[in-house]
């Protein structure tokens, strides 16, 4: 499940209690608990100092007070996710004035990796599960 999914839920949550709690407050209504986890993919991982991706701080608040794992895949080792999580991977600098796009990208190969894993995939990829003769 993935509060942004339910975009109806989200813009309400943000209309009537704001920007900063509606992820948590989404996470909340899912009953988000002990058995779950909270899987959170960002450049930096929010910050309460700086006021940034609060939403994201306000969730893993949330996720941690529930007992929810929290896990995470970041371009920065110094924001809130990454002091709160119970794992992460961080993805390494490569050049300074590219962090956010190497970040995001690399996102994307590894939850391509995750969900391609034989012990999680439950069906096969169409592509793969072609015949190539």
């Amino acid at each position: 499940y993935c509060p942004l999914d339910n975009v109806s839920e989200l813009t309400a949550r943000i209309n009537d209690e704001g920007w900063d709690s509606s992820l948590a407050e989404c996470l909340r209504a899912s009953k988000l608990n002990e058995k779950d986890c909270l899987f959170v993919f960002s450049v930096g991982g929010g910050s309460e100092e700086k006021k940034i991706s609060v939403n994201l701080v306000e969730a893993v608040k949330f996720a941690k007070k529930t007992g929810a794992k929290v896990v995470g895949i970041l371009g920065k080792d110094g924001g809130y996710t990454a002091q709160h999580a119970d794992a992460y991977i961080l993805v390494p600098t490569v050049d300074v004035t590219a962090i956010t796009p190497h970040t995001e990208g690399m996102q994307a190969v590894l939850w391509h990796l995750l969900i391609s894993h034989p012990d999680l995939q439950k069906n096969p990829t169409k592509w793969e599960s072609v015949s190539r003769s």
